[in-house]
């Protein structure tokens, strides 16, 4: 109950916001969008300025109806924030891919990292889709030596992923409870947090917008050298078919010879087609990745988290 509290947009399933015409003029979009690299600046009080933070297993996060009003209108570059209130939409395909909301298997794969006593230390880690950027979070917490954020719109980066980074680093030395010590979280805090520092964190991130092939080829090509991820993580990435040749092929591309992905999915997305079992056996026909499910979810609409490997 208080984790649907403190974040209310773990909804069921992105809804379609688009038509069918409108679903073919943006996909076109979707293989040019840049990649872009987000700085994090000096003053990190700025990053926290107007933000209004709130709580869910002792994580802050941005909360979403604060930036849709300081985001109206055409005031982030995107204008997606604005699209999608507009459009009462979460998706609309090559435009805004949802990373405004928290989706519900975001928690699922949480909770799993409790449950499997996943071990961060040390090792480099990518939240791919990140959004919120509550796994890569957990990671960093968790002693990772480095870890990437990449969403697909610069808007989530900047009004979304990086303020959220910066007020958890503030609160380094909380760990993050399980399913079980949900109800001890503490109650949102509606008061704008000051950054009071802890740069050693911040300095192990790196932040990255645009569609996953184009981040792919500026990671690959970025004079500074990037040695593979250990563990990718990912929840909800999967809603929309279309999307699975990229994915694949930046998990082929950017996973260490001997990582692990671990990807969060619900079993079918309505009305956008895609889905835990689809992309499996996308997967195997590929015969690139061996795949293991590793926990399923009944309650509500089926969930699934997918362990994936190189074979």
């Amino acid at each position: 109950k208080s984790r649907k509290t403190a974040a209310p947009a773990a909804d069921s399933s992105p809804k379609r916001g688009a038509d069918k015409h409108q679903d073919e003029a943006t996909s076109k979009k979707l293989c040019v969008k840049a990649a872009k690299e987000h700085r994090i600046p000096k003053d990190l009080n700025k990053v926290l300025e107007h933000r209004v933070m709130e709580t869910v297993l002792d994580l802050s996060y941005v909360k979403l109806s604060v930036v849709e009003m300081t985001c109206s209108g055409n005031a982030d570059s995107e204008g997606i924030v604005s699209k999608s209130v507009s459009s009462h939409s979460d998706l609309i395909p090559g435009v805004y891919e949802g990373g405004l909301k928290i989706w519900e298997c975001t928690f699922d794969l949480m909770d799993y990292f409790s449950e499997a006593e996943i071990e961060f230390t040390n090792k480099t880690v990518l939240d791919l889709g990140c959004g919120a950027g509550l796994l890569g979070i957990v990671a960093l917490r968790g002693k990772a030596d480095r870890v990437h954020f990449q969403d697909y719109n610069s808007t989530v980066i900047d009004e979304i992923t990086l303020p959220n980074v910066v007020a958890n680093c503030i609160n380094e030395g909380r760990r993050v409870g399980n399913g079980k010590d949900r109800k001890a979280s503490k109650p949102p805090s509606k008061k704008p947090r000051k950054a009071e520092g802890s740069p050693d964190m911040l300095n192990r991130c790196r932040f990255f917008s645009g569609e996953w092939s184009q981040v792919t080829q500026l990671l690959l090509s970025s004079n500074k050298p990037l040695s593979k991820y250990d563990i990718i993580l990912t929840s909800e990435t999967i809603y929309n078919p279309d999307y699975y040749s990229a994915l694949h092929d930046t998990l082929a591309q950017l996973l260490d010879k001997n990582g692990c992905v671990y990807l969060a999915s619900k079993v079918h997305y309505f009305g956008v087609g895609g889905g835990i079992y689809l992309f499996e056996k996308f997967i195997e026909e590929k015969n690139v990745f061996r795949t293991s499910m590793v926990k399923t979810i009944d309650q509500g609409l089926q969930r699934c988290i997918m362990e994936i490997t190189f074979k």
